[in-house]
């Protein structure tokens, strides 16, 4: 699993962090979200769709082995 944002649609809603605060954070300064793991573990692909799936921007692309979307 690869994970790649678009932090220019990023509002800063931060359910990113609170799914998955071990791939995502937050600009201190903007609250733009920042990648810090763009490829988690597999036990952690709940936490990592749920992320995607809550952001109301859509900022955030999960992305599989083949390149293709998942």
């Amino acid at each position: 699993m690869k994970v790649t944002l678009d932090p220019e649609r990023c509002v800063g809603a931060g359910h990113c962090v609170m799914s998955a605060a071990t791939v995502f954070d937050q600009d201190e300064t903007d609250g733009i979200v920042l990648l810090v793991n763009p490829e988690p573990a597999e036990h952690l692909a709940a936490a990592v769709h749920e992320a995607a799936d809550l952001c109301p921007a859509r900022a955030i692309l999960i992305t599989g082995a083949d390149g293709q979307p998942v």
